[in-house]
């Protein structure tokens, strides 16, 4: 099978407008969490959020022609055109070879909620670019459309994991051959008010909104549950072979993919299913569990999650898992679901190519039973060849990337 590496990279998220702004927060420890202020959440609980703020999308899209679009794309088409213009990608010679591959959990819900109030409340027919606002493979269909991409096109909807699977996607694609070129990553708008609301009453969000700053603290003592945030993570992906040939700069190399189900319950991640997709994941990469120098966890800060994966990390690894910096990044940019896996992934790559390990903020106090290196509060300097990047859903959907730093 063929190399599959990194050549671009996207970012728009509440930590950062850029990989540049990511990276910098990153380092310097800077939370984007606080009071959610797109719309009034005072009849929620839980009123804190990770929202992407002061952006604009007019260098992307004409002001004009953004009415037609919801920003679910146009969060989606602000991340790619980063990650295209980085990686000096041009399919002009070989469309067909490339393809577009994006993961999204809760899709274009603005536009879905609108609609909605339209009949049933205002009592008059939706507008006429409704459906195409709405569709969840919008985002997917624009960027094939933009870079004139005529291989395989894909939205996957697999919650917490739809970006990391759309990234195992296309990797999988490129090393068997159908397309040389893809763009893959994931996508997500902050829930409206309604579905907001929704998870509201699931009680998995974190409710300090009196500390909105740092209301989500992975593997801590006193965590309270999530944050939920938006943004956009987009990464180029590319044969070995093709990036050389243009003389392209390689990020990483996506050198694993480990898939699994819990197949137990549609709420409550399982034991067996995490440890499964870890081990998968070393045995698709062809690493031992003693090279792994960083893990980005799933790390959602809820009760179940944190000392579940904390038991299949130790599974997975053995006695090496005390001895690697695991960090949860959620801390920084809040859960963005859909693109929550992509978003990670860049993370980790950042600190692999500029030395530094991401910190899990607002960690002053650890749980007993979430027992390992998490990396609290600061970045640290560190160097690291082979990371894991998990992503753990509802439905019991486990994906686990193994990014490597590419040798040449």
């Amino acid at each position: 099978m063929r190399k599959v590496v990194v050549t671009g990279l996207g970012v728009v998220c509440a930590a950062g407008h850029d990989t540049a702004q990511f990276r910098d927060s990153l380092t310097a420890g800077r939370s984007g969490l606080g009071l959610i202020t797109q719309y009034d959440v005072s009849s929620l609980h839980s009123r804190v959020g990770a929202e992407v703020k002061g952006f604009s999308f007019d260098p992307h899209v004409p002001p004009n022609d953004q009415k037609h679009l919801d920003r679910h794309s146009l969060l989606a088409i602000a991340a790619a055109d980063q990650a295209v213009a980085e990686a000096g990608l041009d399919t002009s010679a070989d469309s067909h070879r490339a393809g577009v591959i994006l993961g999204t959990g809760m899709g274009p819900c603005e536009t879905i909620e609108t609609m909605f109030t339209e009949v049933h409340i205002e009592g008059r027919k939706p507008r006429p670019t409704t459906i195409p606002r709405s569709m969840f493979n919008a985002p997917a269909g624009h960027l094939s459309m933009r870079y004139g991409c005529r291989g395989p096109s894909q939205m996957i909807v697999t919650a917490c994991s739809s970006s990391a699977h759309a990234i195992g996607q296309a990797a999988n694609f490129i090393r068997h051959g159908v397309c040389d070129a893809c763009l893959a990553g994931g996508v997500e708008v902050l829930p409206t008010l309604g579905l907001l609301s929704a998870w509201d009453s699931l009680r998995v969000m974190s409710r300090d909104n009196d500390h909105a700053e740092r209301s989500c603290r992975p593997f801590s003592r006193d965590r309270e549950g999530f944050v939920m945030g938006e943004g956009a993570a987009l990464l180029v992906l590319e044969s070995e072979e093709r990036a050389r040939a243009r003389e392209a700069v390689i990020h990483g190399e996506v050198a694993g993919i480990g898939l699994s189900s819990d197949a137990h319950h549609i709420t409550q991640p399982q034991l067996e299913g995490l440890e499964l997709a870890l081990n998968n994941a070393l045995a698709d990469a062809g690493v031992r569990a003693e090279e792994v120098g960083y893990i980005n966890a799933h790390g959602t800060g809820t009760q179940i999650n944190d000392p579940l994966e904390t038991r299949a990390i130790k599974a997975a690894l053995g006695d090496h898992a005390r001895r690697v910096a695991v960090s949860s990044t959620k801390s920084a940019h809040g859960h963005t679901i859909g693109a929550a896996g992509a978003l990670e992934a860049i993370a980790t790559l950042l600190g692999m190519n500029h030395g530094f390990v991401p910190p899990t903020l607002h960690l002053d106090d650890p749980d007993p039973e979430c027992d390992l290196d998490y990396v609290p509060r600061e970045a640290r300097a560190a160097r690291f060849d082979v990371a894991l990047s998990n992503s753990f859903a509802f439905g019991g959907h486990n994906v686990v990337l193994v990014l490597r730093r590419y040798q040449g």
